[in-house]
């Protein structure tokens, strides 16, 4: 036992040092797009936006608004009404009413076979005239200049997808510790910053903001192809890509922002749909996924409390290694240093998130969203 102990220190040891030696290098290669367009440059591309809206009555004044005021000059905004049966539709009324050019879909029945987002966006892609189509969610807060830098630096770089990722917010010390958490384990796990590199097996898709060419987009099969998919902003980059489309992530700092999750219990609730889908159903994924998390961030601190000599000072650099990928990464989404403390409670919140995911979607075969129950037959059956 005792040299498992000493084996699985070591071992622990060197894939922290090689992690912290990859996420480092990999999210200083993210581009921050303010920096790396000028806050002039324009491109003239006709830009569709599609917001797919349900039950959104508390965010989409704010976020359409912010989206009536972009700069480009060539743009639409289409925002789908997706069956909402609160006063999202009678928001969407006295907008529309301030800004005729504002188009509005309104879906009153889900098609067998669709989940209400993903049809949604589809939907909204049909009636777009765009060269460029932006899909973006009905809760994202953009910068005036946003989407013309956006296009500018996809029109610079001759990408066919540019993901952006939001400044995201969240209240308390508990949720934004958490931000961070999320955030390395998504970057250790998808290497966004491989996504360019056509020769890599690494895709990346963000839900706040997909810019996609629309020709790409088709020839990628649309929505069509991930209409079960609760994870569709990934799949539909990892689509793009499949079909030789050029991506890249870039960091949208001062552009983009959205308030995640306003409560543990909303975020343990909106993780349920996505987090097994994330993997892609896999049980074998579900249980060493986070038994990898436990053994590399919280073992350390277990072993901390028995060993001795060498192998504990090894579970102390461990332990600080673990720290010291956190907040290398975490940094920079937000986090301060008065939360790296509690990066050892957020790993164990993220094990027990995906456990909940998997067991819930298991026992209830599907998942329930937005009070509509997708079979998990069908949702495993859109495999992408």
């Amino acid at each position: 036992m005792e040299a498992l102990i000493q084996l699985l220190a070591i071992v622990t040891g060197g894939a922290l040092a090689a992690s912290l030696m990859a996420l480092g290098r990999g999210n200083r290669a993210i581009r921050l797009l303010a920096d790396a367009v000028g806050p002039e440059t324009r491109a003239d591309a006709f830009v569709s936006v599609i917001v797919a809206a349900r039950n959104e009555a508390n965010t989409i004044e704010l976020a359409l608004r912010s989206l009536l005021a972009q700069d480009h000059p060539t743009l639409e905004i289409i925002v789908v009404n997706d069956r909402s049966e609160d006063a999202t539709g009678d928001v969407l009324a006295r907008l529309q009413r301030e800004c005729p050019s504002l188009k509005v879909i309104t879906v009153t029945a889900l098609p067998p076979g669709w989940l209400g987002k993903n049809h949604a966006h589809w939907a909204g892609a049909k009636a777009a005239q765009g060269d460029f189509l932006l899909f973006t969610d009905a809760d994202i807060v953009m910068h005036p200049s946003a989407i013309r830098q956006a296009v500018a630096f996809a029109a610079a770089e001759r990408l066919d997808h540019l993901a952006m990722g939001p400044e995201v917010r969240m209240p308390g010390a508990l949720l934004t510790a958490f931000l961070g958490t999320f955030t390395m384990c998504f970057s250790m796990f998808a290497r966004p910053w491989r996504a360019p590199d056509p020769r890599s097996a690494a895709f990346i898709g963000i839900g706040a903001f997909n810019l996609v060419r629309r020709s790409v987009y088709e020839r990628a099969g649309t929505h069509v192809v991930i209409r079960m998919r609760p994870d569709d902003d990934m799949k539909l980059g990892k689509i793009i890509k499949r079909a030789g489309g050029r991506q890249e992530l870039v960091a949208g700092k001062d552009l983009l922002s959205v308030v995640w999750y306003r409560s543990l219990g909303e975020l343990v609730r909106g993780l349920e749909k996505n987090a097994f889908a994330g993997l892609d159903y896999s049980l074998a994924l579900a249980l060493a996924g986070p038994l990898t998390l436990f053994f590399l961030f919280l073992w350390p601190y277990v072993a901390l409390t028995f060993t001795t000599g060498w192998l504990w000072q090894l579970n102390l650099l461990n332990a600080t290694l673990g720290l010291a990928l956190y907040a290398d990464n975490s940094l920079r989404h937000g986090v301060k240093w008065r939360h790296v403390p509690l990066f050892p409670v957020t790993v164990a919140l993220l094990i027990l998130i995906t456990w909940n995911a998997t067991l819930r979607t298991l026992i209830g075969r599907g998942i329930t969203w937005r009070g509509t129950h997708y079979p998990l037959a069908e949702l495993k059956a859109n495999r992408v």
